[in-house]
């Protein structure tokens, strides 16, 4: 009986989730419409469902996938349309566009894989965790307080140890950011070389809570500290010394977790959580705006192309969720409520993937 209730609570969610993005997710803005294109029952498995077989690819003539996760479900979604995989589990995943890997909480080894040609990339023994980031393999270790990249082989390339655990990790163009339990950032180059000092910055307590880097290098983003609690944003200057060009003290309660940030729109803005909203800062003017929000960032699309981003807040209660399209530089565009325990959002280019309950959709942003 409960199993059947279960089912009966999921299908409702499901639908409630669905009946909101059809029917309530409609101008972006006015040239702008959100198109549904395809929708799939994660449950039922409808679509086009390939499960993982080694040394087959799940890609279709080169179509970039879109990696998901909800619930207890995982997988790919081709960027044009259905499910490529669609896999339960109840162990720990770790999931990009280039590599995968179901491990246990505390692995002997590894096997990652690659769904572009189907192979296997075996770690044995495992020093730690897997992380994808930049298309490339790490390894976080057990205690928390190294990094080791992995080469595609499963051999270690380098190994940096930090001083204390980390606390959030971000990588881009052959550049890796790590930030600190102890509020100390290090950036390290391809080999595993610092390129600069490690920068601290002050505060009652220092912790680093989220550190983001640029695509090429040359700006980081910090939230960092607890009393005082602070935004930095510090740029390079000649070949390896970075500068503090905008320092922000953050007024309300303290994050005491990792928060949600990135670079978007081609590097041109940066968002992050704030205490009581979204803070949204233009790199080329360095000013910043305050999105104020009554409810959780769960998950946001990271990239904000052509002026649009798109974010999902949890509610008073956690299963309320509302999905929010922003014309940057904060006009809230959409506003849609729906109800759902698990999201995912991810947008890749004209394509915004949206999931909630067991149904993963994806919608065409048209031109009107």
């Amino acid at each position: 009986m409960a199993s059947k209730e279960k089912k009966v609570l999921v299908s409702a969610a499901a639908l409630v989730f669905l009946l909101y993005i059809l029917f309530a997710v409609q101008p972006i803005p006015p040239e702008t419409v959100l198109v549904n294109v395809w929708l799939e029952d994660l449950e039922t498995g409808l679509g086009e469902i390939v499960e993982a077989r080694a040394g087959e690819p799940l890609v279709r003539a080169g179509e970039p996938l879109v990696p998901f996760t909800l619930g207890n479900r995982f997988g790919y979604a081709g960027a044009s349309g259905g499910l490529v995989l669609n896999k339960t589990t109840d162990r720990y995943v770790s999931i990009s566009s280039e590599y995968w890997s179901e491990y246990d909480s505390a692995p002997d080894s590894l096997v990652i894989q690659n769904p572009a040609d189907g192979n296997e990339i075996t770690v044995n023994p495992a020093a730690g965790y897997p992380l994808f980031l930049d298309g490339k393999i790490f390894l976080v270790g057990k205690d928390q307080s190294s990094l080791t990249r992995i080469n595609g082989a499963g051999l270690p390339v380098w190994r940096y140890d930090f001083e204390a655990p980390l606390t959030s990790v971000d990588a881009a163009g052959g550049y890796l950011l790590a930030g600190t339990v102890d509020g100390v950032i290090e950036l390290l180059d391809e080999k595993g070389g610092t390129l600069f000092p490690s920068y601290a910055p002050a505060s009652r307590i220092t912790v680093i809570l989220g550190c983001r880097i640029s695509s090429d290098g040359s700006k980081l983003a910090l939230v960092a500290g607890i009393d005082e609690q602070r935004f930095i944003f510090l740029e390079r200057y000649g070949s390896s010394d970075y500068r503090v060009t905008y320092h922000e003290p953050l007024t309300g309660e303290a994050f005491r977790r990792e928060v949600h940030m990135a670079f978007i729109n081609n590097d041109s803005t940066v968002v992050f959580e704030r205490p009581g909203g979204l803070g949204i800062f233009d790199v080329k003017t360095r000013t910043r705006r305050t999105l104020s929000l009554d409810g959780k960032v769960e998950s946001f699309d990271g990239s904000g192309e052509d002026g649009l981003f798109f974010f999902i807040i949890s509610e008073q209660e956690e299963s309320r969720k509302r999905l929010i399209a922003l014309s940057l530089p904060g006009k809230v565009l959409l506003s849609a409520p729906f109800v759902s325990e698990n999201v995912f959002l991810s947008r890749r280019g004209n394509r915004l993937f949206v999931g909630g309950g067991m149904t993963l959709g994806s919608f065409a942003l048209d031109r009107m």
